[in-house]
């Protein structure tokens, strides 16, 4: 199967490290795709599973290698931590092995447009208080971000975890699709403060490309469930690939090329990291 080309893919919500990653749709799709800008937009590496119970199978290595090979082989790979993978926010402006971590990032498409690059998890709080936060204003809105921030840059550095509105609210099924839609409703805010005629963002684990109020809202999906990434193609256009639909369909068509595959990534395990 040859390797198709983008400009630009985005992936997050990977959670490498949980036992419900689908590390091999990851994998098959970073093998099989080429891009001159790789962003990770958070949550690769799950760090809150893995403190409470290790998991990292081989397959994981395998995926860590096609990353950093792809950084080797001259693409442009930003990582921008999400809030199950905090621990990397204390690194923030270094580089390693070709991979620059940032809190965020602003990326320009063929066509010329600007797009705000951010996980988003630093929202859920406005997300819950949008209501009081449309009364107060912006100075309120601006206050609660810093402070979300403050207060989980603090816990990071105590040990604690993440304190996310998220997982509340998805364990509330009532109030998920209005969890939801607010949710990008405030990235949409977010990306207009930036001066920029778009935003991708990831967390929430529901793939989507919309106009919101006159902003792009992309978000990346996850590899728990959809196994989904947006891509740009050489004109800026901006999509969303299904991979899990679209290499199950290629399976079916070629069973043989699964096995080829299976040996392909064994090799690649014998491979070190230096």
């Amino acid at each position: 199967m040859p390797k198709t080309v983008y400009r630009s893919i985005w992936i997050s919500d990977a959670h490498l490290g949980s036992r419900d990653c689908r590390a091999d749709y990851l994998l098959s799709f970073l093998k099989h795709h080429k891009c001159e800008y790789l962003y990770l937009v958070g949550d690769i590496i799950d760090v809150w599973q893995l403190k409470r119970r290790w998991y990292w199978p081989q397959d994981l290595n395998n995926v860590i290698h096609r990353i950093l090979g792809k950084a080797r082989k001259g693409a442009r790979v930003t990582y921008i931590p999400g809030n199950h993978d905090d621990f990397f926010r204390d690194f923030l402006g270094l580089e390693f092995g070709g991979v620059k971590i940032a809190a965020n990032a602003i990326h320009t498409t063929a066509d010329g447009r600007r797009l705000l690059i951010i996980h988003g998890d630093e929202f859920d709080v406005v997300v819950q208080c949008n209501r009081w936060l449309a009364v107060l204003g912006s100075a309120a809105y601006d206050y609660l971000i810093y402070a979300n921030r403050l207060l989980n840059g603090c816990r990071r550095r105590l040990g604690l975890p993440y304190w996310s509105f998220a997982a509340y609210v998805k364990g509330k099924v009532k109030n998920a699709c209005r969890y939801v839609g607010s949710f990008e409703q405030v990235l949409a805010r977010e990306a207009r403060k930036y001066d920029v005629d778009g935003v991708v963002c990831g967390h929430i684990h529901q793939p989507a490309i919309k106009m919101i109020d006159g902003i792009q809202y992309c978000n990346t999906g996850d590899w728990i469930e959809n196994c989904t990434a947006l891509v740009e193609t050489e004109t800026g256009e901006i999509r969303i690939i299904n991979w899990m639909k679209e290499w199950n369909e290629v399976w079916l068509q070629n069973p043989a090329l699964h096995e080829r595959e299976e040996v392909a990534e064994e090799e690649l395990a014998d491979v070190s990291f230096a």
